[in-house]
């Protein structure tokens, strides 16, 4: 029990046998108590007042308890509102309604044969029947009341729950943005460093100037990744939360392209776009990446066929990136995962574009791996 409770508990109990002393000297100096009935009136007071201790634990049993000593003794009147009103706390209202109109009932016939000189039996039941009501009222208030308060702090736990959740949902989403525009930006430099460390490893006849140019493609895609991982590590150490976005689209494709063919990569462009400026960042980023990635997987799964890159714009932007497969399969120098397949699918489904790949057979019969996209 707890400290406030105890001292609840006690107020009640003096509370309760402050009222039925009061009704004992009434009754003393009214000369309507007999020494017979004073006895009887203690001892059920008595046994009233210690039974109200358990009213937390039982409201509804103690008030039904306390019906025996409502139809013996008025004093006990306090006990049974302090008991009524534990239950008007505790319980519906309707238990409490049943409850006070069984103590009018059993009270009834104790004041029939005791009537109060001053109030007769209407006037003491009115009396009774006010009190009840008050009483009532009252309980019934400060029920309301915690239930509500229950209510709002059970709201405020689930709204926090909710809100754990929710932010636990952005960071996951934001962890897989972050991953994808990693993957975007190093997997094509990656593949360039790949492919010409590669060739050096391979090829020992390259001449001096050969190894040099090679070294120096390594170099400057290094140099292009680092710069390009910082500026994201960058983004993300900032304050503002920009968006993560490599300052890429398609105005850079021919720089792209160039890339790609210094690397060794046979790409056949076919830009119909007019002006990119008219696109929205979200899908001229797209379709870079699109392009970019079209590229590194042929290099790295289909090295030395020729890419076709097809760029138009009708009633959607049409990206389309294909390349022959090779006679025999090649085990790509750097693993794949699919992650940037994948990668890119999310990208084109947030722009509200349509995505598609697999192997297919162009105008000659020949089977070919082919992305594709539509953006609106």
């Amino acid at each position: 029990m707890s400290g406030r409770n105890l001292v609840v508990d006690v107020t009640s109990t003096i509370i309760g046998g402050v009222l039925a002393l009061m009704v004992v000297a009434a009754g003393v100096s009214a000369g309507t108590l007999s020494d017979g009935r004073l006895v009887v009136s203690l001892g059920v007071t008595t046994a009233a007042v210690v039974g109200m201790w358990w009213r937390r634990r039982w409201p509804v049993g103690v008030a039904v308890a306390m019906l025996a000593p409502a139809a013996l003794t008025d004093m006990v009147g306090g006990v049974v509102l302090i008991v009524l009103f534990g239950v008007a706390i505790r319980r519906p209202l309707r238990t409490v309604l049943w409850l006070a109109l069984a103590h009018v009932v059993v009270a009834i016939p104790f004041t029939i044969l005791y009537p109060d000189p001053d109030l007769q039996v209407v006037g003491s039941a009115t009396v009774g029947l006010a009190m009840f009501a008050v009483v009532i009222a009252w309980g019934s208030a400060i029920r309301a009341r915690r239930e509500l308060i229950a209510s709002l702090r059970e709201r405020a736990v689930r709204a926090e729950s909710e809100a754990r959740q929710r932010a636990e949902l952005l960071r996951g989403l934001e962890r897989e943005r972050i991953a994808r525009e990693m993957h975007d930006v190093l997997a094509h430099r990656i593949s360039l460093i790949s492919l010409h460390a590669g060739a050096l490893e391979i090829r020992r006849d390259l001449s001096r100037e050969q190894v040099a140019d090679a070294g120096k493609t390594i170099r400057a895609s290094a140099h292009q990744a680092m710069e390009e991982l910082r500026e994201i590590l960058g983004v993300l150490r900032a304050s503002d939360r920009e968006e993560l976005r490599p300052r890429q689209g398609l105005v850079d494709l021919e720089e792209l392209v160039e890339e790609a063919r210094s690397a060794g990569t046979t790409v056949h462009l076919e830009n119909r776009l007019e002006d990119p400026s008219t696109l929205s960042a979200a899908v001229d980023r797209t379709a870079f990446r699109l392009v970019q990635e079209g590229l590194t997987n042929a290099r790295k799964h289909a090295p030395g066929t020729a890419v076709s890159v097809l760029i138009d714009q009708r009633d959607a932007l049409h990206v389309r990136i294909s390349n022959p497969l090779p006679a025999r399969p090649v085990a790509p120098v750097l693993p794949g995962t699919r992650s940037g397949l994948e990668g890119l699918a999310e990208r084109v489904a947030l722009a509200g574009g349509r995505f598609e790949h697999g192997v297919r057979r162009d105008d000659g019969h020949r089977p070919c791996f082919t992305l594709e996209a539509w953006l609106p």
